[in-house]
């Protein structure tokens, strides 16, 4: 029975997508055409059985555009149907029908990956799980269980006023659980850890088809490899997180600074101050931009003391030091955090269907004179291309006591020792190819000097900041990689998870990556 199953823009169109799949012997993930398959004919075929929720769509469908829409189009993915799934029976029965017909397909939940590995998919599935939005809080237990379309934002509210909150990350558009798979950095990594360091426990769809619980007790091989490398080896439908009573009864001092061009090495040297001196409750995001009012390149930073006002003003004279050109100051409740920061700064890294390019790195040095060559390069970038001058340059602060108190060989995920995060988000208009070319160039070599101060001898990048052609090394940690490919052998030995920075099923630390 197809059921009540919406099936857009049958029409007299015609979809054929080619078999994928890999060629023998073969294990980098890449695919490749061999026979034509009608698309629409097998997915809307009653023989499916899917569920009365379960939607299929096509190109000329009214909401093809929303579940395939991406936050950045820069090299995107391509697709020629879309399927919303009514239940996590019916993802089941995707995964294995796409393993029978070699259709390529990428997991969607809130559609912010941005990985140049993405755009090897071409004219494929996407399996949207952006409406699959259920956020259960059991008090008692003192956890959180979401589904894989809900995002930071849609938890804030109800755990706070359930008198709890979460580590999260620093905007509030991703997807919960698709940061959490690949690390989940932000301001609270000091006080509570990273966002996978609160998660207890998936239920996931492995590349058979089958649902399984995956935690420290059922799995635990893969419980350790999706905390770090979690797009691999399966798909997620819900995960169940451990979260917090609220600090300070969750209101904490906010604060934003800017100044002039003429300063910005004098801040920097503030924070380069922090090196092995960074609160576990203090958090700043320091932000390289162009000011369109003044027509001039600026600093700003904001930063979070997850504490009393009075102690976090202490912490913070140093910048009051400085006589900042604008400060606002503020006591700000955790579940308004990210919407406070820099205004509308949340609004505006949100937005989507934006043509950007990111390029980040690691860091466990704080280095004044490494973010002044930095700021140094993007005033030469804003002065000559102003089509790029919605482009930041962003250093993020943040402490990690309870990120390095976690063993090492705990997770997948490789850099317990970094204290913040370098990304070069670079922006300019459809079309506008001599920016582009110029915006390249800036990344590339902005990733390659910042290195250098960063207290890596590589560009190490953990994977939701990962750009793609840093090499699997330096994303996954050389430790880690042996271990990892032998799981990926195990649980996706077709590589049916194959897009979104894949790992091997083969690996020799001789071979260049």
């Amino acid at each position: 029975m197809l059921g009540n199953i919406t099936a857009f823009g049958l029409g007299s169109l015609i979809l054929g997508l080619p078999f994928w799949g890999t060629t023998p012997g073969n294990n980098s993930g890449k695919a490749q055409a061999t026979v034509d398959l009608d698309l629409r004919q097998l997915l809307t075929d009653t023989a499916r059985q899917w569920s009365d929720n379960t939607t299929v769509l096509f190109p000329d469908s009214p909401d093809f555009a929303k579940a395939t829409e991406r936050w950045t189009v820069f090299r995107p993915p391509t697709y020629r149907a879309a399927i919303r799934p009514g239940t996590p029976e019916d993802i089941g029965k995707i995964v294995k029908l796409a393993a029978s017909y070699k259709i390529p397909f990428l997991t969607r939940g809130a559609g912010h990956s941005y990985s140049i590995t993405l755009a090897e998919f071409q004219h494929g599935l996407a399996l949207d799980l952006s409406h699959f939005k259920t956020i259960e809080i059991d008090i008692d237990s003192e956890t959180l269980t979401v589904g894989p379309g809900v995002t930071f934002n849609d938890i804030f509210d109800p755990l706070y006023q359930a008198g709890f909150q979460l580590q999260t990350g620093t905007c509030s558009c991703p997807s919960l659980i698709g940061v959490t798979l690949g690390g989940g950095v932000g301001r609270l990594q000091g006080k509570h850890g990273l966002v996978l360091d609160a998660l207890l426990s998936v239920r996931m769809v492995t590349a058979d088809g089958e649902h399984i619980e995956v935690s420290r007790n059922s799995h635990p091989d893969l419980f350790w490899g999706i905390r770090g490398a979690g797009a691999n080896f399966g798909v997620v439908t819900s995960a169940t997180y451990k979260v917090h009573r609220l600090i300070n009864r969750g209101e904490y001092l906010h604060a934003d600074f800017y100044f002039p061009a003429e300063k910005s090495y004098e801040y920097f040297k503030i924070i380069e101050s922090l090196n092995e001196n960074l609160p576990a409750d203090l958090a700043t995001i320091v932000l390289v931009n162009w000011n369109s009012t003044t027509n001039q390149i600026q600093v700003g930073g904001n930063w979070v003391y997850f504490g009393p006002k009075d102690e976090g003003m202490k912490l913070l004279k140093p910048v009051f030091d400085l006589q900042p050109i604008s400060s606002v100051v503020s006591t700000v409740s955790w579940n308004k955090l990210l919407a406070t920061t820099g205004g509308n700064y949340d609004d505006l890294v949100c937005l989507g269907s934006t043509m950007r390019d990111l390029y980040s790195l690691n860091q466990k040095k704080y280095s004044a004179s490494g973010y002044q060559k930095g700021f140094d390069k993007m005033a030469r970038f804003f002065a000559d291309h102003p089509g790029g001058r919605n482009s930041a340059l962003v250093f993020e602060i943040f402490p990690n006591q309870a990120t390095a108190a976690v063993p090492q060989d705990e997770t997948a995920y490789a850099w317990r020792d970094a204290t913040g995060y370098i990304i070069a988000h670079l922006v300019w208009d459809h079309g506008d190819t001599a920016t582009a070319d110029a915006a390249n160039k800036l990344g590339l070599d902005i990733r390659k000097e910042l290195t250098h101060t960063s207290g890596y001898s590589k560009p190490s990048v953990f994977l939701n900041y990962a750009r793609g052609d840093e090499g699997l090394e330096n994303i996954y940690g050389l430790e880690k990689l042996p271990r990892l490919v032998q799981l990926k052998k195990a649980w996706d030995p077709n590589n049916l998870f194959a897009f979104n920075l894949p790992l091997p099923t083969e690996y020799s630390q001789e071979k260049e990556l």
